[in-house]
């Protein structure tokens, strides 16, 4: 007999199980499909080594206070009755943009960012406080606000490109799903996210999250099938009836909410398989060192840095397999009170999936030495900005764009997404919407969020 649901989340990554959980709070029907064995989504967990790691969070931004109010940590910790006390949240300790000749330090008060603008960009600090409060006073998050680029408002305020280069770098490598730039309000999204609230870290890191999202679900009786790809998304008449898995089973259902991404959604829908839905450029490559030693051994004591060899900051897909001229280094051990005698460094590089994806289909054991290259860059680009350090790896691994897509179905190990976002979720069918990224919100507690809205709009109110 034939299963009938009021409504189908498909992924059970943050988003999925967000709008999964605000569903059966309210009584709904409803099963979460998620095509791998564990949950997470871009942002999961492995194990290897005998070592635990996390994939994709580096840092949980939007860091609140408990009690704090008006912070999007605080809504969605509230909509999914979650206390704050049970995320177990460790703050970061510092951060910094390394430019040529520049470095701008922050952390979780927005004044040390301000101030070292001000001992750095002296004859540009009133500009940057107006673009400031022009970002305050932006709804981010109104499902109606057109797009439009971000660095079109930001020359209107700033003068000076090195500034804007510096203050997009960090925003640009966390959420963008353009090249070079990003719609305005996904700026502001990550600007507060990152700059005004902050970076956290749960105790345990993306497990504690995943655990809270899974646990709840479970208490409010929430269905959730693991190994449960989706094949088609069925349609009459141009509205949902139903979906079909993988292994032939068709599971009635009167709405779907798609966290897998827009292209990724349309590709397996019934009449929209021929449309063009642009996937987004943007893939990385990551390197995990684990060190006999910790960071902050080796007189490493920031959180995450952002690091540039340019005199402007290219966020592009690289025409050579990475581009080493830039990355994203974070020391998970540099939040606060870490007691871990084990040293952890996650090193990121932007990447060209066009060049792993023909290596890893012609030449396995050249796919396998290109990893290692990678590797041995990471060591000379951490070497670059410590030259002092001395690494003692006890293990190592290296994750491609290949390896995005082959865990997430990602097309192109694309991590941010389509530059087509639908911000009210509505898609062409009826019935059929969006959450997660190509919704439009970023970030872990943009990604829950999203799920949260996109249920309350369309799985809730409808």
């Amino acid at each position: 007999m034939t299963q009938k649901y009021d409504v189908i989340v498909i992924g059970a990554g943050m988003s999925g199980l967000a709008a999964s959980i605000r569903l059966a709070m309210f009584g709904k029907k409803v099963v979460c499909l998620e095509k791998h064995s564990i949950s997470g989504g871009l942002n999961s967990y492995y194990r290897r080594g005998k070592r635990n790691f996390d994939v994709g969070l580096h840092a949980l931004t939007n860091f609140a206070q408990r009690g704090e109010r008006g912070k999007p940590l605080t809504k969605l910790l509230k909509q999914l009755r979650i206390p704050w006390k049970e995320l177990e949240l460790i703050e970061q300790k510092q951060s910094k943009i390394i430019f040529p000749d520049t470095t701008l330090t922050f952390n979780n008060d927005f004044a040390t960012l301000v101030q070292d603008i001000a001992e750095k960009f002296p004859t540009h600090i009133d500009e940057f406080n107006l673009f400031v409060e022009h970002i305050k006073d932006f709804n981010e998050v109104a499902l109606t606000n057109e797009t439009f680029m971000a660095k079109d408002v930001a020359r209107k305020y700033i003068k000076n490109e090195k500034l804007i280069s510096m203050i997009f770098a960090p925003l640009l490598i966390y959420g963008s799903a353009w090249e070079d730039d990003m719609d305005f309000s996904q700026f502001v999204i990550m600007f507060k996210s990152i700059y005004l609230e902050g970076f956290a870290r749960p105790d345990g890191g993306v497990r504690k999250i995943i655990n809270l999202l899974l646990d709840k679900y479970k208490d409010l009786g929430g269905e959730l099938r693991f190994r449960a790809g989706v094949q088609s998304i069925n349609t009459q008449n141009d509205k949902v009836t139903s979906v079909t898995l993988e292994n032939g089973e068709v599971l009635e259902c009167e709405k779907v909410i798609s966290s897998m991404g827009h292209p990724e959604t349309m590709s397996i829908t019934q009449g929209q398989t021929s449309q063009k839905i642009e996937v987004g450029p943007m893939t990385f490559c990551e390197t995990i060192l684990c060190l006999d030693e910790r960071p902050k051994d080796f007189d490493m004591n920031d959180t995450i840095l952002f690091y540039n060899e340019r005199e402007d900051y290219q966020y592009r897909a690289p025409s050579d397999f990475i581009d080493d001229k830039s990355a994203v280094i974070c020391f998970p051990n540099n939040f606060a009170d870490d007691d871990n005698n084990e040293g952890l460094i996650r090193l990121t590089y932007m990447a060209n999936y066009e060049k792993w994806k023909e290596l890893v289909n012609t030449d396995r054991k050249a796919y396998l030495a290109k990893k290692n290259e990678i590797y041995e860059q990471s060591l000379k680009t951490l070497k670059t900005i410590y030259p002092n350090a001395k690494f003692d790896v006890k293990f190592k691994d290296v994750f491609t764009p290949h390896t995005i897509e082959r865990y997430t179905g990602h097309m192109r190990g694309c991590v941010y997404g389509s530059t087509q976002k639908l911000r009210d979720g509505r898609t062409p069918v009826n019935g059929l919407f969006l959450c997660g990224t190509d919704q439009g919100f970023l970030g872990i507690i943009g990604s829950m969020l999203s799920g949260i809205s996109m249920a309350n709009l369309h799985g809730l109110m409808e």
